[in-house]
């Protein structure tokens, strides 16, 4: 399938993403932060989607997203929030992402926009 790299500061919910894309047959890296992902990003092999929370320490979703859609514009970025106005700052870059997911979502439904930006 594909290989997916999740940034998520919160332990429960980077648990629950890894643990659904691995059971959908998914090759799942993770990260606590931006800028570990930034990093993982630039000294692993090549991924085929960045799955990033917006808000985050050290470096938030949205740094992130515009740091990959300089040095990797081919890596296809979906974000998710719990919060409304975080989600509005990420429709501002509509070129760079994907689409943005509300937390708390179920597994179907991560699994499910997971598989729409592997696809579009």
């Amino acid at each position: 399938m594909a290989r997916i790299l999740v940034a998520e500061d919160e332990a429960a919910v980077r648990e629950f993403v890894s643990r659904a894309l691995t059971h959908h047959g998914h090759e799942v890296t993770t990260a606590d932060d931006g800028a570990a992902a930034l990093l993982l990003l630039q000294n692993e092999k090549p991924f085929d989607l960045l799955l990033t929370d917006i808000v985050m320490p050290v470096m938030d979703g949205i740094a992130l997203a515009l740091k990959v859609g300089k040095e990797f514009p081919d890596l296809r970025i979906l974000m998710m929030t719990g919060y409304a106005a975080e989600r509005q700052r990420a429709y501002n870059l509509d070129l760079l992402i994907h689409d943005v997911i509300a937390k708390p979502f179920t597994l179907d439904e991560i699994c499910e926009k997971v598989a729409e930006t592997l696809t579009f």
